[in-house]
């Protein structure tokens, strides 16, 4: 704590990678709710096959039929709950970017706690469709908490030899 006393302008390298990260997903995370809203009242169908060819993919793959199989299932109703859980997430992203950035105690408790809250479901997922990126973010997930893990203790150390 003297040392971060001692240089006000010194910030923790790890908060700010942290806090970035979650930055970057609070946008994601609003970019979808925003491109959920913008596919209300729109044929769904038609938006995946005018996409599927401004990307060259033929329209007849399987892939893409896959793919209408599914918008099928997604309604007005639907879109609406997608759009309000990803600015929930969205929110709750920028809030844990912004207090670590601002190396907020809470935001680090708040960061552990989702982080934790979150591997059950990254595991199973992991385990019922196997792939690198959802290994890469169980990865990254794991070393979030870790370095947490590791700054609260050495904060609440040297709270107890100031005491």
């Amino acid at each position: 704590m003297q040392a971060a006393e001692s240089h006000p302008s010194h910030h923790d390298r790890g908060l700010l990678a942290i806090g970035l990260f979650k930055l970057g997903k609070a946008i994601l995370f609003f970019g979808i709710g925003i491109g959920a809203l913008h596919l209300l009242h729109k044929d769904l169908g038609d938006e995946v096959l005018r996409l599927a060819t401004a990307l060259k993919f033929d329209p007849e793959s399987r892939f893409v039929t896959v793919l209408l199989d599914k918008v099928d299932l997604i309604d007005a109703h639907r879109l609406r709950q997608i759009s309000l859980a990803t600015f929930a997430y969205s929110a709750l992203a920028l809030t844990e970017g912004v207090g670590l950035l601002l190396e907020k105690v809470w935001a680090e408790y708040l960061t552990l706690f989702l982080t934790i809250s979150f591997l059950p479901w990254e595991l199973y997922e992991l385990a019922r469709r196997p792939s690198w990126f959802r290994l890469s973010l169980l990865l990254i997930n794991l070393a979030v908490l870790a370095y947490l893990v590791w700054l609260l203790r050495r904060k609440r150390l040297e709270e107890e030899r100031t005491a």
